[in-house]
C-alpha cells in the first residue's frame, strides 16, 4: 500500500450564516485549527466539498474527520457521509448547548458572551475528539478504527499554523480514460511508489497498477481493461519525465 501523509483529523464545520449555531462552529473549529490543536489538524472547506473538491473529498476518504454542525440539518456531517464516508465523530452544537446547560447564544457576526462561552466548549470537546481519534489507529478503507494503541511517531515538531485539506491532504491526478476525464486519487504517489520499487512501465507492472489505483478508487464494472491501458499509459509518460535509465 502507498505511504501517504502524517495522519491528521479533517474538521468540516457547517456554514450555515444565517444561525448562530453556525457563527459558533465555525469559530470553534477555527480556534482547534489555530490554538488548541494546529498540527493535529486541517480544515475542510465545506462548500468546496460540496462543489466536487476532490483535495477536500480525497483527505475525507483516507483520514478520520469531525462533522460539527450547527442544527439538526447536520448538514457537515451528511456531506461527508454522501461524498466520502461516515465521520468519525460528529457533534452538534444545539445540542452541547442543551445538555450541557449553557445559556442560549445570540448574534450572528458578533456572538454574545454565551456564544462566546458555547464557542469555547464547543472547541475543546473537538479536541478531545482529536486527541481521541489521534489515539486510535484508522482503517482507510473501511472508514473505521483498527485498534486503540496510539500510532508512533518520531516526526520533528512542526511549527503551528492552521492548514486545509485542499493543501495538505491526498494528491490526486486527471488522466483521460476511454476519452473522459477522470481523477485518479492517490496517483502521484502511486506512481512514485512504483518508481521506487523499480517498476517498469511494462505488462509486468500492469496488475500491480491496477490493484493499487482500486484501494483509493472506485473502479466501475466491466472497465478494468480501459482503466488499466490508461493507467499504463500515464505511468508510462511519468516513468519518461523522471529521466530513468534503464
Amino acid at each position: 500500500m502507498v505511504d501517504l501523509l502524517k495522519k491528521k483529523v479533517g474538521i468540516v464545520a457547517c456554514s450555515g450564516e444565517e444561525l448562530t449555531e453556525g457563527t459558533v462552529t465555525r469559530l470553534a473549529a477555527l480556534k482547534v485549527l489555530e490554538e488548541l490543536r494546529p498540527n493535529e489538524t486541517v480544515t475542510i472547506c465545506l462548500p468546496l466539498f460540496l462543489a466536487g473538491g476532490e483535495g477536500d473529498r480525497a483527505f475525507a476518504r483516507f483520514y478520520p474527520t469531525i462533522a460539527v454542525d450547527g442544527c439538526d440539518l447536520r448538514c457537515a456531517a451528511r456531506a461527508t457521509e454522501l461524498y466520502s464516508g461516515k465521520p468519525a465523530a460528529s457533534l452538534l452544537v444545539s445540542d452541547l448547548v442543551a445538555e450541557n446547560n449553557l445559556d442560549q447564544p445570540q448574534g450572528i457576526r458578533r456572538l454574545n458572551e454565551a456564544g462566546q462561552q458555547a464557542v469555547d466548549f464547543t472547541a475543546e470537546r473537538i479536541a478531545e475528539r482529536v486527541d481521541e481519534l489521534l489515539g486510535k489507529r484508522w482503517d482507510r478503507r473501511a472508514g473505521e478504527f483498527i485498534a486503540s494503541e496510539p500510532e508512533p511517531t518520531t516526526e520533528p515538531e512542526e511549527t503551528k499554523q492552521a492548514t486545509c485539506s485542499c493543501g495538505s491532504g491526498i494528491p490526486v491526478q486527471e488522466i483521460q480514460i476511454d476519452g473522459h476525464a477522470v481523477t485518479i486519487v492517490a496517483l502521484p504517489l502511486i506512481f512514485a511508489k512504483l518508481l521506487a520499487d523499480g517498476k517498469t512501465p511494462s505488462n509486468s507492472t500492469e496488475r500491480d497498477l491496477l490493484e493499487m489505483v482500486r484501494i483509493y478508487n472506485p473502479i466501475p464494472v466491466g472497465e478494468n481493461e480501459v482503466y488499466t491501458k490508461a493507467l499504463l499509459d500515464a505511468y508510462q509518460l511519468y516513468y519518461q519525465q523522471q529521466d530513468v535509465t534503464a
